[in-house]
C-alpha cells in the first residue's frame, strides 16, 4: 500500500472519528433515564422507554466504532497494515474504510 492510499485512510479515518464522536455526544444525550414523573402517558411513556433502549444499542456500536477506528489509527503506520493476514494480497481501500478493524481481504473473510 502506497503512502498516498494510507494518507487517503487516515484522513477518512480521522473524519470518522470526529462524526462518530458527535454522534455518542448526541446519543448519550438521548439515553438518558426517563424521570418518573415527567407529564407522559402510559403508551408515550413506553415507547420512549422503547426509544431509550434503542439508543442505548445505537451508543453500543458507535462506541465500539470509535475504539476500532482509532485501533487502526494508531496501527496505519505499521508496514503490514492493509495487508491480508491469510493471503497477504493487500486489503481493498474501501473495505479498510467500511471495517477498518479488517485484517482479512473480502475472500478470505468469506472463506470462514
Amino acid at each position: 500500500m502506497t503512502s498516498e492510499e494510507k494518507s487517503k485512510i487516515k484522513t477518512e479515518i480521522e473524519e470518522k472519528i470526529k462524526l462518530t464522536k458527535n454522534k455518542i455526544i448526541s446519543l448519550k444525550e438521548q439515553t438518558k433515564p426517563i424521570p418518573p414523573d415527567s407529564a407522559l402517558g402510559r403508551l408515550t411513556r413506553m415507547d420512549a422507554i422503547q426509544q431509550k433502549s434503542l439508543n442505548e444499542e445505537s451508543l453500543r456500536k458507535a462506541e465500539q466504532d470509535l475504539h476500532n477506528s482509532e485501533n487502526t489509527l494508531k496501527l496505519i503506520d505499521n508496514e503490514h497494515f492493509g495487508i491480508c493476514v491469510k493471503c497477504k494480497q493487500t486489503i481493498p481501500i474501501g473495505r479498510i474504510l467500511l471495517v477498518p478493524e479488517s485484517k482479512l481481504c473480502v475472500p478470505c473473510a468469506n472463506q470462514r
